[in-house]
């Protein structure tokens, strides 16, 4: 089914939501207040279908007091309806209402000139010419203007099949599901359900989704398109959904539905704005930033000025995290004025200097992903994730490999989808030099290096130990690499090594893991060396982790079979006295005594088993 959604704009009492009413019978003003006050004080939802067309309507409130809510539904327009009354014309909150528009990037509009009734037939033209000249100074495209009255069921008929001619979908499916919920309720019997339109890429039942906001996963139980059950949402569908796992207190308008792994959010942001006539932001100013369907209060900071500006670069600090995309537009609002619109350029906060925060968003408002990756790897030298593409650039993974595979000086890991500069290896092959010219035995795997090197990935470390290889400085043995210039009885050289160290540590050996992160050893190389050293009874084991120099135990129990001659038994208290050692030497030693079939253990004591006769 083709879908768009419709939105209206115009000044209060211009007759929106009447008009929507004989479009379709819908009463928007459903709430008391709203009835009572004869205005739309929030957004309504409603449609019309006919063979394989729907249209959505969004009645958006026209009272300048209520533009925050006009602003949380016209972000999904794909076309506009401007509503003016015939006899009032342009009124302010027409203007505000174009002014908006134009700063969200609404390009597609139907001018509808209602209350035809309260004016004279002849007089109809040149108001429509009138109103015409004026909307298109906000660079909107008029796909048609009409003029109607609710009490005329022709002219409302007229406009019905004109609006279902259109094709108006303006949506272009993204590389993942988003969606802004618009309202949140709960049903009896169902639980949880949200409202919203779908951005990016369908949905369907049972499909797991992710509130960004809260960073709770839900499942989708049901899915209604204008009240009808269904197994699929597509883009630009008005759709409620009923959600699993999640309570109905823990979602609030402007929450962030997607899929998990996509989005990141930020307390900055950084945007191009441009700011309406005779109006500019403030450098260091608070303003209401408007995002989708979600208010923000944040600080706005100016890149190229510490005043005030009439288009440029921000920056937007918010206490609470923004989760946002490429290209994606933003209103921002001072009290009740509008002051600019923005478009978001970079929706992850990346550490860089000025300068090259300044040259990336020079790039990506031009659109220059080659460019923009360029400057992005070199403030990541470490590595940049491709995976952050979709929402960095609008990128799916494999149109991001394929910009990638174009950069000069660049090294991908295609399977971990990180990119790297080249120079980076350097510094890889540095440290990995470092490692085996401060430890000649060092004997490590490509995982052990990276242990040391998180931000590295294998294949990458590979790369550089291929050509650590070439140059004759490694050599490999199985998984292994080891110092080119020790190659003959390596392992006994190694085993030596460790049966030194342990040898100087004497009575207070550290953990094994220790010894291998020191000596530079990978740690199932580790193992075996102490293995084979304990087989050899050089090395004797007395836990998982504390493993000592056979001399040393002897010369330890020994001490303590004398303590217990002198003393007639031997504890902690008394040990300590001669071998202040830490508690768990000690008891690893007192309790090692108890090998011995001629000392007893008598309560904290031991003794030999003659002093119990």
């Amino acid at each position: 089914m083709n879908n768009y959604i419709i939105g209206t704009c115009g000044h209060i009492d211009h007759g929106k939501t009447a008009l929507i009413k004989a479009l379709n019978g819908f009463e928007g003003d459903t709430t008391t207040e709203e009835k009572q006050r004869g205005i739309t004080i929030d957004l309504s939802f409603s449609n019309i279908s006919k063979d394989n067309q729907n249209i959505a309507f969004i009645d958006v409130p026209g009272h300048e007091k209520l533009v925050k809510n006009m602003i949380a539904g016209a972000f999904s327009f794909d076309c506009v309806m401007i509503v003016v009354s015939a006899s009032e014309k342009i009124m302010p909150q027409t203007t505000e209402h174009l002014q908006i528009l134009s700063l969200l990037g609404v390009k597609n509009a139907i001018l509808t000139i209602t209350k035809k009734d309260l004016v004279e037939e002849n007089e109809l033209p040149k108001i429509i010419e009138e109103i015409e000249q004026y909307v298109k100074k906000f660079g909107l495209d008029l796909l048609f203007s009409t003029a109607v009255s609710i009490y005329d069921e022709k002219s409302i008929n007229n406009l019905k099949e004109k609006l279902f001619t259109l094709n108006a979908n303006t949506k272009v499916e993204e590389n993942f599901f988003r969606y802004y919920v618009d309202r949140v309720f709960s049903s009896q019997g169902a639980g949880t359900i949200v409202t919203g339109t779908v951005l990016g890429r369908p949905i369907k039942v049972n499909d797991k989704v992710f509130i960004c906001d809260i960073k709770k996963e839900a499942k989708i139980k049901n899915l209604q398109v204008h009240g009808q059950d269904n197994e699929v949402s597509n883009i630009s569908n008005r759709t409620a959904i009923n959600l699993s796992g999640v309570k109905t207190n823990d979602i609030k308008r402007g929450y962030v539905i997607s899929k998990k792994g996509y989005l990141r959010g930020f307390n900055t942001i950084d945007i191009s704005f441009n700011s309406l006539k005779d109006k500019e932001l403030k450098h260091n100013q608070n303003y209401s930033i408007f995002i989708g369907s979600k208010k923000i209060e944040g600080k706005v900071l100016l890149f190229n000025s510490t005043e005030s500006l009439e288009s440029g670069f921000a920056m937007i600090k918010s206490k609470e995290p923004i989760f946002s995309i490429y290209k994606e537009k933003l209103i921002i609002r001072q009290g009740n004025d509008t002051i600019a619109g923005g478009e978001v350029l970079n929706p992850i906060m990346d550490p860089m200097k000025k300068s090259q925060k300044l040259q990336l968003l020079e790039s990506l408002k031009e659109e220059n992903i080659p460019k923009s990756y360029e400057i992005l790897l070199n403030a990541h030298k470490k590595g940049l994730g491709l995976v952050s593409s979709a929402q960095r650039f609008a990128l799916s993974h494999e149109k991001a490999l394929e910009y990638a595979k174009n950069l000069e000086n660049t090294f991908i890991d295609e399977r971990s989808l990180v990119l790297y500069p080249q120079e980076t290896k350097n510094i890889i092959k540095k440290s990995i030099k470092d490692i085996y010219t401060k430890n000649q035995f060092a004997l490590l795997s490509n995982a052990s290096i990276q242990l040391r090197m998180k931000w590295a990935s294998e294949s990458f470390i590979d790369t550089v130990l291929e050509e650590l290889i070439t140059e004759g400085f490694l050599v490999q043995d199985g998984n292994l690499f080891k110092n080119a210039i020790i190659i003959e009885d390596f392992k006994t050289k190694l085993e030596n090594v460790v049966l030194k160290r342990l040898e100087n540590e004497n009575l207070t050996p550290t953990a094994p893991y220790n010894i291998y992160d020191d000596l530079d050893l990978d740690r199932k190389m580790g193992d075996n060396i102490l293995k084979a050293l304990c087989a050899k009874k050089a090395v004797v084991r007395l836990q998982h982790n504390l493993f000592i120099h056979a001399q040393s135990l002897s010369n330890i129990v020994q001490a303590m079979k004398n303590i217990i001659k002198e003393e007639g038994y031997i504890d902690i208290a008394n040990f300590k006295e001669k071998y202040p050692l830490s508690r768990k030497y000690l008891i690893t030693y007192l309790d090692y005594l108890d090998n011995f079939s001629q000392i007893k253990k008598e309560g904290n004591k031991r003794v030999y088993l003659s002093e119990l006769l």
